[in-house]
């Protein structure tokens, strides 16, 4: 079975090639709206979407015109992808998973381009590490790790500092060897307090990063309403305050890394609960923790790291009730409350919150992975189908 990998990597061009990347970024830029524009004119004028092969077509005569000879300079695969990302923006659109398409603005910062196919990159194991970019050349990267499979795409894409990066997907064969029984599991409770516990009793508390920062983050907005419009000291504050935002974004992500791969490198059993994060975002008290918790990209890390691993993971239906069971009597504490971290159970058996949670994941993730993930019970006694339980076998 085949997969796919990402890897990011920080690009260090000169001068003319970070001129270039502008330029093909710009090209991508006006296609991107140019389509937008054709298709919503046809549409209007036929009642109907215009073909892709008439669109592509067009495009290759909009090269031919005299202001607009420019486009010819930019890579074509990189045009017919614009178009394509066109496309799948309108088909995320009508399956309601996006808003309408907008047209692309270069004062919003959209610097990004996408080359599907031949991208090269030549590792060096002493630095000085490179990627090919078509009509640009050999751009310097800054490669932190071995790329394994073969290269697919890469994405080019600037940050609201000015930084480049490129993304390279590659694809790897993945192992057809079966998935051996589970010989050290775990169960993690993902919460706000403590970012996993697990069932063994160990914690990992929320560094809650954000609101370290919140108070820097919040005087360099102020700094920026105060300056004028279009000027550049407003660019100057737009800046820093874009680096505040980097910096936690970046701390977030590398201490999600290293705690998901700890656990995918420590056990070979892994359970967790299928939470709801955007209802639970919805509540106002609880918004900015659950956001900057980051528990959706603990869970994401998780399913894709254990395929690569060969490692079980089996997450929980969001109704079973964790928190309020007694894992020794199985009694239902209806009365607890999200303040309550210590509570007694009539059998006599004083529960952490947490600690107790993480050992009845385990429990129902050993459950229903014995079951073969099929249907079980919530909270009320209903037959529920589980929402998403997946090993890597």
């Amino acid at each position: 079975m085949k997969l796919r990998r990402a890897y990011r990597f920080k690009l260090e061009p000169n001068a003319e090639q970070t001129q270039k990347l502008y330029q093909l970024a710009g090209a991508r830029r006006f296609v991107c709206n140019w389509a937008l524009a054709r298709r919503n004119e046809f549409y209007k004028a036929n009642g109907k979407t215009i073909p892709a092969a008439q669109l592509s077509q067009e495009l290759t005569q909009l090269k031919k015109q005299e202001d607009r000879l420019w486009l010819q300079e930019a890579d074509s695969q990189l045009l017919q992808q614009a178009l394509k990302d066109v496309d799948k923006a309108f088909q995320s659109f009508f399956a309601k998973r996006g808003k309408f398409p907008k047209f692309k603005s270069r004062k919003a910062g959209h610097f990004a381009f996408r080359i599907p196919q031949r991208v090269k990159v030549d590792g060096c194991p002493l630095g000085g590490s490179k990627v090919y970019c078509p009509k640009i050349g050999w751009i310097r990267i800054r490669q932190s790790q071995e790329i394994e499979g073969e290269t697919k795409s890469a994405t080019f894409k600037r940050d609201a500092c000015g930084d480049w990066f490129v993304a390279l997907t590659a694809e790897f064969e993945m192992p057809d060897t079966a998935v051996a029984p589970p010989e050290n599991p775990i169960g993690v409770d993902a919460g706000l307090k403590d970012f996993v516990f697990l069932s063994n009793g160990e914690s990992t508390p929320a560094p809650r990063l954000f609101r370290k920062l919140e108070k820097k983050l919040g005087k360099a907005q102020r700094v920026l309403a105060r300056r004028k419009a279009g000027s550049n000291r407003r660019d100057d504050a737009k800046l820093r305050v874009a680096k505040v935002h980097r910096k936690v974004a970046n701390s977030r992500a590398d201490f999600v890394h290293k705690t998901t791969s700890d656990l995918v490198q420590r056990f070979d059993f892994i359970g967790i609960e299928n939470l709801n994060v955007k209802g639970i975002a919805k509540n106002k008290r609880l918004s900015k923790s659950v956001l900057d918790a980051s528990l959706g990209e603990l869970r994401r890390q998780l399913e894709y790291k254990c395929s690569w691993n060969r490692r079980h993971l089996v997450v929980i239906s969001r109704w079973f009730p964790s928190s309020k069971m007694c894992r020794c009597c199985g009694a239902i504490n209806d009365a607890l409350t999200l303040s309550d971290r210590v509570w007694l159970c009539d059998c006599g058996v004083t529960h952490n919150r947490d600690h107790n949670a993480a050992q009845n994941i385990l429990n129902e993730a050993f459950r229903n992975f014995a079951e073969g993930h099929s249907e079980k019970k919530n909270a009320r006694g209903q037959n529920v189908r589980l929402a998403t339980a997946s090993n890597s076998g």
